[in-house]
């Protein structure tokens, strides 16, 4: 004979140590309120298996009825649980387990037979398995590949639960032979629970993991990529342009006479204006390849089809930003910015040849007088950086209004009317 009592008592030890542990984790993190909820299944499924292993002990209602149900309310801490964990607002479905349990246990012809009270209880216990498998399937599964097996672990649970039932249902045995099937699967479920919990702890690591890296490519007060997360997506949008038989566009903006904002206003008003043009120009980048270079300087790939429109969408966001109200609480701070940008074909794009071109284009923007977007095309933007004057040198080099000139000559700088 099965000694359930023996399993239950290892069950419950393990439940107990488990829901001490995600206490703790909790305790250390309470803004993570899945930790508290599997906390809770697991005391609460060590609490009704207790109450179930000392039914000689105590009232056949507490042993029975109350235990059965508060182990059950276990499972339905864990869907909770699941469902916090992707911040999701936890639907009624979550009680269905202790529900079907107590719906039954009190009708004549269920509670005086044991044999049906194992039926009912697998068959609650199924549910709360579908239950699980349901709240994990809810989250990014492309993302997040470990819920494929954390949910086939519940599905194989169900169908565990579920068999179990059926079989009891189908041949009829007597209290030994139910408390031996019974026992068996509880205690498959509990080994399967087990299995469930480490992918969980999985799952949490690779969600941190992720997290963590996310933290170290994105700028802290803007939230968009900082240098070194934009510069990574260079090869994806220098493919992407290949494939699509496009040109690789590099806009550089940077936002004019910001260190006044900050004398005039503050820095904390300069901090507003950083993030108000992060958040207003992402949204006018294909694919938000968008990220902050470093002070009021800000960078963004994209895959063109012409100089056309590279020039479009800087001046879309320039325009918009000149518009943009700015407020710091006391008064309202005037912005605007400037705009160098330098085009490629897909074949020829060079991150650093694009980038020096439009931080040239850039430079010319500001001579030019501030506000306005030049576009150095692929010509351009494939020549050598200019030298700096020298008084050993031969000839003369030509001077940054010549540059803007010769820019307006070619119809490669813009700007509001």
């Amino acid at each position: 004979m099965f000694n359930i009592a023996t399993g239950l008592a290892i069950w419950c030890s393990e439940a107990m140590t488990l829901a001490l542990v995600l206490f703790v984790a909790w305790r250390h993190n309470v803004r993570n309120e899945a930790y508290l909820y599997w906390g809770l299944g697991f005391l609460l499924t060590g609490i009704g298996f207790a109450m179930i292993a000392l039914r000689s002990e105590i009232p056949s209602v507490l042993s029975i009825e109350a235990g059965n149900a508060i182990a059950l309310l276990g499972q339905s801490a864990w869907v909770a649980g699941f469902v916090a964990l992707d911040r999701k607002r936890i639907e009624w479905w979550a009680l269905l387990p202790p529900v079907i349990w107590l719906a039954g246990v009190f009708l004549p012809w269920v509670n005086s037979d044991y044999s049906n009270r194992v039926v009912l209880y697998n068959l609650a216990s199924a549910t709360g398995a579908t239950a699980l498998a349901m709240a994990v399937a809810a989250g990014d599964m492309r993302r997040e590949r470990t819920r494929v097996k954390l949910m086939g672990v519940f599905v194989i649970q169900g169908c565990l639960c579920f068999g179990s039932a059926l079989t009891t249902a189908l041949t009829l045995p007597s209290d030994i032979e139910a408390t031996n099937l019974g026992g068996v699967s509880a205690m498959a479920s509990a080994f399967l629970l087990t299995i469930a919990f480490a992918f969980t702890c999985r799952l949490i690591m690779e969600r941190s993991e992720r997290h963590l890296r996310a933290l170290t490519l994105t700028d802290s007060l803007t939230g968009v990529l900082n240098r070194r997360g934009l510069l990574g997506y260079f090869d994806a949008t220098q493919e992407k342009a290949h494939n699509e038989q496009r040109q690789v566009a590099v806009m550089l903006f940077d936002l004019d006479h910001f260190k006044r904002v900050n004398d005039r206003f503050g820095h904390q008003s300069g901090d507003a204006v950083l993030t108000a043009f992060a958040r207003m120009a992402r949204q006018y980048i294909p694919n938000s390849i968008f990220g902050r270079m470093g002070g009021e300087e800000f960078a963004a790939f994209a895959a063109v089809t012409d100089q056309t429109e590279a020039e479009a969408i800087a001046e879309a966001i320039r325009t918009e930003f000149c518009r943009l109200p700015v407020s710091t609480g006391e008064a309202i701070v005037p912005v605007t910015v400037s705009i160098g940008i330098a085009l490629a074909s897909s074949i020829e794009a060079n991150i650093d040849k694009l980038i020096s071109a439009a931080d040239r284009a850039l430079y010319a923007a500001k001579a030019a007088g501030r506000n306005c977007t030049v576009t150095f095309g692929e010509a351009e933007a494939a020549a050598p950086a200019p030298a700096t004057p020298s008084s050993t040198a031969g000839e003369l080099v030509p001077t940054v209004d010549d540059q803007v000139e010769a820019l307006r000559r070619m119809g490669t700088l813009s700007r509001a009317g």
